[in-house]
């Protein structure tokens, strides 16, 4: 069973994220982490290698050099090799293009089950798995919060918003993780020691045969004017008094301040 993980790199959601003169990311002191549902699809490909007792789980990952940090993260968990896509033409890409780049390196690639986050914690946009699956017209089951396998297919339940589907679809085929699908292991001293260890393979766009005209902001189907930080919480108010003065002062306040009422 080859099971290959489509991992992307994210900033840590407790980190403070401020701009730069340019209007983007400042990424000075910003610390990058495995993005979340990219963890817990990591995890559920570990489980199928363990469970079947043979197969691989290969991490790719488009992104910077410093992606291999996140790499070799997914190695320590217990991911046997990473293939890392890394250009200075990606640069200003969107969904589209990020998705066109992982399945070309897929279509050069033997697998038998694509997993992936169902989203990205830092844009949120849950577009790269679906564009992935329809670019390799291969089966895709979104939002998925269990999977089975069997025969050369896979039963997976999928996540709707008043309750649950069971979707069975032949392999190979692609899954994206919600939250409740697995939970990511901590890696052992073991497994972080042979983390260093495990092969990255890197590729340009050239070793994919894909013209720089056709990612990056030259590709893009939607481009980003500016980013804009949210405005600054307001401290709270606390209402001293008796009960009945205070709920007087709170209705005050939320009418002439709040402007609620």
């Amino acid at each position: 069973m080859k099971i290959v993980v489509l991992m992307k790199q994210t900033f840590d959601t407790e980190t403070r994220i401020n701009l730069n003169a340019e209007g983007a990311i400042d990424e000075t002191g910003v610390n990058y982490v495995v993005n979340p549902f990219c963890e817990i699809a990591t995890e559920e490909a570990i489980r199928i290698k363990e469970q079947l007792g043979e197969g691989e789980v290969v991490i790719l990952s488009v992104g910077p050099d410093r992606v291999e940090s996140a790499m070799r993260q997914c190695f320590a968990m217990g991911a046997d090799r990473g293939v890392l896509i890394n250009d200075p033409a990606l640069e200003g890409g969107d969904e589209y293009t990020t998705a066109l780049v992982l399945a070309k390196a897929l279509s050069n690639m033997e697998y038998d089950i694509v997993l992936a986050g169902y989203q990205a914690v830092d844009d949120g946009s849950a577009q790269i798995g679906a564009r992935v699956a329809e670019l390799l017209n291969i089966p895709q089951v979104t939002v998925v919060t269990k999977l089975e396998l069997s025969d050369g297919k896979a039963i997976a339940t999928r996540e709707l918003d008043d309750g649950y589907e069971l979707i069975e679809v032949p392999l190979p085929a692609l899954f994206t993780a919600q939250r409740s699908l697995a939970e990511p292991r901590y890696p052992s001293m073991k497994g972080v020691i042979q983390a260093k260890k495990k092969p990255i393979q890197r590729l340009t766009l050239a070793d994919l045969g894909i013209s720089a005209d056709e990612v990056g902001a030259k590709g893009a189907r939607v481009k980003g004017e500016s980013l804009v930080l949210p405005e600054p919480r307001q401290a709270g108010k606390i209402i001293e008094g008796e009960p009945a003065e205070a709920t007087v002062e709170l209705v005050r306040l939320l009418r002439e301040e709040a402007k609620v009422l």
